[in-house]
């Protein structure tokens, strides 16, 4: 667990997957990717397999959100693994609809 900050980076420990923090809140969050926590930038990977649990992948350039939208990530890289905080399931942000033209 660690105190995510805006442009903080991280990898998935058993996929490609690595993002990047747009919006975090405050406190402790441990962030995972196919099951597994993520480390930093700078650390190696661990190795190790992808939960099937948590196989549904992340796409490059999509930013991913919580229940509460209070912590978004980006894709920098895509990968296997599905991103998960503190044991909730991550979705794509869905674009903003823009007002009509009339």
């Amino acid at each position: 667990m660690a105190e995510l900050k805006a442009g903080t980076r991280m990898k998935s420990a058993v996929c490609a997957s690595e993002v990047m923090v747009i919006g975090a809140p405050g406190g402790d969050v441990d962030v995972t990717c196919g099951g597994v926590s993520m480390i930093g930038n700078a650390d190696t990977a661990e190795g190790g397999t992808v939960d099937s649990g948590h196989a549904e992948g992340t796409q490059l350039g999509k930013r991913y959100v919580n229940e509460a939208g209070d912590l978004e990530l980006l894709c920098v890289k895509p990968g296997e693994g599905s991103l998960a905080v503190n044991g909730e399931v991550l979705v794509l942000k869905e674009a903003k609809a823009l007002p009509s033209s009339d």
